[in-house]
């Protein structure tokens, strides 16, 4: 297969997500989400034995659909095709503006509302300094996970690869949580998600560091913060990215949360102020940075050509 073609798919793809955002109807996340809650009831129990079975055998499916797709249609219309369902950016930023565009007339209680499509945090109790700390973290975590993560499977594992991360992203979304219910049957799928956006989260850091000159920041200051205080933070992905973004952006994130009525002391993240309005702003123009940055790293990848290919042309 010609790496070439595939690069002009990313971009193709990329671009489309910058265009037209998620697709408006019959979205395939949203569907694998319904099919994985059926073959949820029909396989649950609270073991980690099932839950791996549920995780592996739903991320297995997504990945074997979409390659024998690949062999059966253009392989480069659905390497663009799967690329664009996979990316979240344009949704995240525009939700990201939603809620500050509430918080600048006062409505904070539209805020609070919009900030659901963000995050799952409970909100009702969030002043305007925790809405715009919410709206900062979830862009930084998100930028990682619905962008760079989605683009670098599909430079170094095509189509299959990109379903299989967002299979998984979409399953720890789901069950990956410690309630009664899922905090063994979930715990599989939490443990792949981590693992499969490890590489995307450290690449992200390095990404924003470049791209903190855009938002006024420095790529010294990305470094020191995510060296401090990336490790401290219970995920071992989430915290990198977020520290980046605090680092570049001057700001200090972390500090309590409340999911479902738990509540969280989470680490201090960077030594700036604490987040304002123009802050959000600020932190989807970084989003969108990394994330252009990202779409042509990963394009150079997929162009790239392969040690087997380089030994054949000799």
């Amino acid at each position: 297969m010609d790496r070439s073609v595939s690069a002009a798919a990313v971009l193709a793809g990329y671009s489309a997500d910058l265009l037209v955002g998620d697709p408006p109807r019959w979205h395939p996340v949203a569907g694998f989400g319904r099919v994985a809650t059926a073959f949820e009831d029909a396989v649950y129990a609270p073991t980690r034995v099932r839950g791996a079975a549920f995780t592996l055998a739903l991320v297995g499916i997504a990945a074997l659909s979409v390659e024998l797709l690949a062999r059966a249609a253009p392989r480069r219309a659905v390497i663009a095709a799967v690329t664009w369902t996979a990316l979240g950016g344009r949704s995240l930023r525009r939700e990201a503006e939603r809620v500050a565009t509430y918080l600048e007339s006062d409505d904070y209680d539209a805020a609070r509302e919009a900030l659901r499509a963000l995050c799952g945090r409970d909100a009702a109790e969030l002043g305007e300094r925790e809405l715009c700390r919410a709206v900062v973290e979830s862009l930084a975590e998100n930028t990682s996970d619905a962008v760079v993560g989605a683009l670098l499977w599909g430079a170094l594992a095509g189509p299959a690869g990109v379903a299989a991360y967002r299979a998984a992203n979409t399953l720890d979304a789901m069950v990956g949580h410690r309630s009664d219910r899922y905090a063994e049957f979930g715990f599989p799928a939490a443990k792949l998600d981590d693992a499969m956006s490890w590489p995307a989260a450290r690449i992200g850091v390095i990404l924003t560091a470049l791209s903190a000159p855009v938002v006024g920041g420095s790529t010294r200051a990305v470094v020191r913060t995510v060296r401090r205080d990336g490790g401290a933070h219970p995920s071992p992905n989430a915290g990198r990215i977020e520290a980046a973004f605090a680092g570049a952006l001057g700001l200090r994130l972390g500090g309590t949360i409340a999911y479902g009525g738990a509540v969280e002391d989470r680490p201090q993240l960077g030594d700036g102020r604490a987040p304002g309005i123009g802050d959000i702003h600020r932190a989807v123009q970084l989003s969108f940075a990394v994330s252009t940055a990202a779409a042509v790293g990963a394009a150079a990848v997929a162009a790239a050509p392969r040690r087997h290919q380089a030994r054949g042309s000799r």
